[in-house]
């Protein structure tokens, strides 16, 4: 790695994430990977699932009923309250604006199911765009943009990486604005093998965000060895990259409940996909 510079920076980076953590203490979070979803609802109480998207739903005949199961969707969030308990049904959300499906295997049960917030996190080719379209309204410009994101004294890298760990685990209120910043295509293949080499691991890309030059790349890591746990240091990780963060300092043996985390990639000027080693870019 070029520059893991400052350990300052990593420092403050670890510290951000820390109170994302304990915003999202509730929220569990679900990766669409062309895969059902499964989710149990609690009957009597409500669930919500944070899809952040204007979505329509398909039900089943069987529970297309609201003294069955009542259905909600606003602000890029579904309702869902189950009043009976019912068998695995399979559920369609579609996207309004895309028309992208992600199917759930909703399971209704009297007793076992978590009432807490699902986060959806859908991986994206084509960026949405972020705040800044405000602020070409008013006449500003990016640069002007990116220098209001960071009048505080804030490094860009800790804008870039807080914003990215609150758009994956924390709830959408939470979520604090950033101006000029955008979410942007990653152009990267579904893995990277050679991220982390030395570690019996799968690297899958999530989303990307970009502020003026740089970028924040979120990439979820799951382990592949059921018989190890192992420390994450950035220092590990291969490409010409600026910071690193893991949103767990240890990853748990595959199988247990702690074999997935997310490390935050920062880059500055030129994307992931261009700071990786030439065979693991998108376009070789």
């Amino acid at each position: 790695m070029k520059h893991f510079n400052a350990i300052l920076v990593r420092s403050l980076l670890y510290l951000s994430l820390l109170s994302v953590a304990s915003q999202a203490h509730a929220v569990e979070i679900l990766h669409w990977d062309r895969k059902p979803l499964a989710v149990d609802l609690p009957v009597g109480t409500e669930r919500v699932i944070i899809l952040d998207r204007n979505v329509r739903v398909g039900l089943p005949r069987d529970i297309a009923s609201a003294e069955t199961l009542r259905v909600q969707s606003a602000g890029g969030a579904l309702y869902l309250k189950a009043n009976a308990a019912f068998d695995t049904q399979r559920v369609r959300i579609q996207d309004v604006e895309t028309s992208e499906v992600v199917l759930l295997d909703l399971t209704a049960k009297e007793s076992g199911a978590s009432d807490e917030d699902i986060r959806v996190v859908i991986p994206e080719d084509t960026g949405r765009g972020g705040s800044a379209s405000a602020f070409v309204e008013e006449g500003l410009d990016r640069d002007e943009s990116a220098s209001t994101a960071t009048s505080l004294g804030t490094p860009v890298p800790i804008v870039l990486t807080r914003f990215a760990a609150q758009s994956l685990y924390a709830p959408s209120r939470t979520i604090e604005p950033v101006p000029g910043l955008d979410r942007v295509a990653m152009q990267l293949p579904e893995s990277l093998p050679s991220l982390l080499p030395s570690l019996p691991v799968m690297a899958t890309p999530l989303a990307a965000w970009k502020l003026d030059s740089w970028t924040v790349t979120a990439v979820r890591i799951t382990n592949n060895d059921p018989s190890r746990a192992f420390e994450l240091d950035p220092r590990w990780l291969q490409g010409d990259l600026y910071s690193a963060t893991f949103m767990h300092p240890v990853l748990g043996r595959q199988g247990s409940v702690e074999d997935t985390t997310t490390v935050f990639i920062v880059t500055n000027g030129r994307s992931l996909a261009n700071a990786l080693p030439l065979s693991q870019r998108g376009d070789s």
